[in-house]
């Protein structure tokens, strides 16, 4: 069955004790705002910015890991896209809540998250 999907935007991970300032340096870097400080949940902890160059879905995380950027691949079908971009090579790592951690063939990784407003921004790419 068909799917669609297309760079949803970044997170960027941040090992630190004060995700505040972290989210306030990253901020004024781009020249975005903080849309809402409390993106989080109470597993994990985001601050999402608004004012985003093409509309990307840009937030800063809170980790335990050492601190990295990783890009979210949105799709209407999770399960497809994580099987289509295993084809090509990566590899499924986790499951999480609702999207897969994955690992491209040079390393990095990435999540394929829910797309939630396919109207917005680019057009979705089709997939067969």
């Amino acid at each position: 069955m068909a799917h669609r999907s297309r760079l949803a935007g970044f997170i960027i991970d941040c090992q630190t004790d004060d995700l505040d300032a972290a989210a306030d340096f990253w901020a004024q870097a781009l020249g975005c705002a903080i849309a809402n400080r409390d993106a989080g949940d109470a597993t994990a902890e985001y601050q999402q910015f608004g004012d985003t160059p093409g509309d990307l879905h840009i937030e800063v995380q809170k980790v335990a890991h050492p601190s990295r950027v990783h890009l979210d691949i949105e799709a209407d079908d999770v399960d497809a896209e994580a099987d289509r971009l295993e084809k090509l090579g990566a590899k499924k790592i986790a499951f999480v809540k609702r999207w897969w951690v994955m690992e491209a063939p040079t390393g990095q990784r990435f999540c394929v998250v829910k797309m939630h407003h396919p109207e917005r921004g680019t057009a979705p790419k089709s997939w067969d």
